[in-house]
């Protein structure tokens, strides 16, 4: 998404926000349905990437930024599992992981390794850097959220009697 940003000459966070709308169209084949979460979740990221790129400065060693990416890694699998649980809805690229999950019958750390892997191989052919963090983050974040989806997600209560 960088080299799309620098290509158009738009930030990071508007890419963020014009891809997440498009992901969305890919939810229509599985009868995925957004939610306020959803549409939320597309201009929170993207606005909030903005302000991180802005306000969070460079890792000053390659200690620091090993530390950082790792802690950003479990720190998204935990943000994922919990706001998927929550039933709010799921960001672009998390409903296509549920709704393919619920079509398939695959388990939810293969079919968003798969999705995130697909990405990268899409990201390096447009020209896009792939890196140690951009590898370890598509082969590691379906596993975390595999594990801790079904520990944050919130029991939805029974419809009262009408």
């Amino acid at each position: 998404m960088a080299g799309v940003a620098d290509r158009a000459g738009l930030t990071f966070g508007t890419v963020v926000i014009i891809t997440g709308a498009a992901v969305l169209l890919a939810w229509v084949p599985l009868r995925q349905r957004p939610a306020i979460g959803t549409i939320r979740n597309v201009f929170v990221i993207g606005m909030s990437v903005d302000v991180s790129l802005a306000l969070v400065p460079a890792a000053g060693s390659s200690a620091a930024a090993l530390v950082m990416l790792l802690a950003g890694i479990g720190l998204n699998g935990v943000a994922s599992g919990a706001y998927i649980g929550a039933g709010l809805g799921p960001g672009p690229r998390d409903g296509l992981m549920t709704g393919l999950v619920r079509r398939t019958g695959g388990s939810v750390r293969v079919v968003r390794t798969t999705i995130e892997v697909a990405v990268l191989v899409v990201g390096a052919a447009l020209g896009g850097t792939v890196g140690l963090g951009t590898v370890l983050y598509a082969v590691s974040i379906g596993p975390l959220v595999h594990v801790l989806l079904p520990r944050l997600t919130v029991a939805q209560a029974a419809a009262a009697p009408a």
